[in-house]
């Protein structure tokens, strides 16, 4: 009996993995230690909570190879949104950026490319070229892009990564990075650009190159090849070299979840490309997302010495809760604690309090309470006229 027992087990898991099922695991009982991988190195993050559902060497250094143009394609979107560039801005392929060997798609020097499109060439069909200028049009040079990667890296506490390329064609053993590390600038992108899926779910489309030989049209294949195998894939990003060995960020997304799933150092393509699918599959099949819909309202506070009486609030981000272990949601508390008074100055965005989250006695988590406008402390003027205001009413 004990015997069919695990086999039912077994099979049920296996089930769960294969069809990437929302069957929940038993409360209080995690099938991590039954997923089995070929690949070294690995990382399963949820995409709204950060949280950490499975890894493998997660923090142990190695060549990223191509996976390097996620941060590449961070820095871009981030210079985007500053206004620094546009999307139509015509960038100049230099001699250098010609020159990049591997994955390319063959710009010329001199060629003008908008920045569309060389998005389009980096996400899609991992080119150096248009990396490397990319790189240069942003930060001047790519020596200098490099070390705003590396920047970027130690703000998001990426701390086992550094960089010494923008496009990971380097053999440097300076030029590393973890499973861990890429879940989280592979979750900086997403959450703050989803726009990019726009890029990562192309399969295939064409560009055109214009140079002094004349107008030519280029094919442009994505090499994630779980956007046409696995349900619900948005991206991220592959990688090879003989150093690095196969590498992937792959994101997929079902329903309110989306997971990252980080695999490097596999064997060859197709396992590395198994292996991250048998990652979501695990994911799906445990994870499920609470999200407060309707939280209390943050309300006033009352201020004191200022210009005025009172200060609205809001929350700084609505509040959202992973579970992998089939728990009843409706039996999440809320508590808001915040300041019943403020003294001026008050600077908007100040934290007035927080909003907490529990569930059979604990806390889960909150949310912080904060003011939506500055207030000034009030001056002799502003005194004199609450008083005249006062004897007028």
């Amino acid at each position: 009996m004990k015997k069919w027992k695990t086999r039912g087990i077994s099979l049920l898991l296996a089930l769960v993995l294969i069809t990437g099922g929302t069957t929940a695991a038993f409360p209080g009982q995690s099938f991590a230690e039954n997923v089995e991988i070929e690949s070294p190195a690995a990382c399963l993050m949820e995409l709204t909570t950060g949280k950490i559902l499975y890894e493998k060497e997660a923090d142990t250094r190695r060549s990223p190879a191509s996976v390097t143009k996620i941060m590449t394609t961070l820095l871009i979107m981030e210079a985007i949104k500053s206004g620094k560039i546009t999307l139509q801005d015509e960038v100049v392929t230099s001699a250098h950026a010609k020159s990049m060997g591997g994955s390319q798609v063959f710009l010329e020097e001199g060629e003008k490319q908008t920045v569309d499109t060389l998005l389009k060439c980096i996400l899609v069909a991992s080119g150096n070229d248009a990396s490397v200028a990319m790189a240069e049009y942003i930060g001047g040079s790519e020596e200098a892009f490099v070390q705003k990667m590396n920047e970027r890296a130690a703000a998001l506490g990426m701390e086992n990564t550094h960089f010494v390329d923008c496009c990971g064609l380097t053999d440097s053993d300076e030029h590393y990075t973890t499973p861990r590390d890429i879940a989280i600038m592979s979750r900086e992108l997403l959450l703050n650009f989803p726009q990019v899926e726009q890029y990562t779910t192309i399969w295939m489309e064409d560009i055109t190159h214009v140079t002094a030989k004349g107008s030519s049209a280029f094919g442009l294949t994505n090499t994630n090849k779980l956007l046409r195998s696995y349900d619900g894939c948005i991206g991220l990003k592959t990688g090879s070299t003989g150093k690095a060995k196969f590498c992937v960020s792959a994101a997929a997304k079902r329903g309110d979840i989306t997971l990252i799933s980080v695999i490097m150092a596999g064997p060859d393509s197709k396992i590395r490309f198994a292996n991250a699918a048998t990652l979501l599959n695990y994911g799906f099949g445990i994870c499920r997302i609470y999200k407060d819909e309707e939280p209390p309202e943050a309300g006033e506070i009352k201020v004191t010495g200022g210009k005025k009486r009172n200060i609205l609030c809001t929350y700084r981000e609505p509040f959202s809760y992973l579970d992998t272990e089939g728990v009843d949601f409706s039996q999440i508390e809320r508590k808001q604690i915040k300041e019943e008074t403020l003294v001026a100055p008050v600077k908007q965005g100040e934290k007035a309090g927080e909003l907490q989250y529990f569930l059979n006695g604990k806390q889960i988590g909150s949310v912080d309470i904060l003011t939506t406008e500055e207030v000034q402390r009030a001056g002799f003027v502003d005194y004199f006229q609450e008083g005249v205001d006062a004897f007028l009413l």
